[in-house]
């Protein structure tokens, strides 16, 4: 099995640094949970570049304010294959993880229905227009 391609992207880091805050790669949902604790995947660092795989699923959690009263957020966000980042949803307050939970699963079953076909090329055609590309194809042939 070929390894997944990987793409540097810029995790951000949501709410102040001075207060609990972490990104994660979803891999999974466990949908009889309505905590955080649903979410299962990889811990990444935020507020930095991270190499991770093109088309992952990824929430990014914070908090702001004071600590007797924090204000939580979080951001489910899909990586795309240029690096940059697709915000698909946002929640606020303390049911933040059952608000996201339904379309976390949405996206990852998404990805299974994803054609198994491997690509030989990487992101790095992104950069090229379409009519590039198809120019190219016809040279090729």
């Amino acid at each position: 099995m070929e390894s997944p391609i990987l793409v540097p992207i810029d995790v951000p880091l949501v709410g102040d640094e001075r207060h609990k805050n972490w990104a994660k790669i979803v891999t999974n949902v466990d949908e009889s949970l309505q905590s955080g604790w649903a979410f299962e995947g990889d811990f990444i660092a935020t507020g930095g570049i991270q190499d991770v795989p093109v088309g992952s699923v990824l929430l990014v959690y914070g908090e702001r304010g004071s600590r007797s009263s924090p204000q939580i957020e979080a951001r489910l966000l899909k990586v795309n294959s240029d690096g940059t980042l697709s915000n698909v949803s946002n929640a606020k307050g303390r049911a933040w993880a059952r608000t996201l939970r339904d379309e976390v699963v949405r996206l990852l079953d998404d990805e299974d229905d994803a054609p198994a076909t491997e690509r030989p090329w990487g992101p790095e055609l992104v950069a090229y227009s379409t009519d590039a590309l198809e120019e190219e194809l016809r040279r090729r042939e």
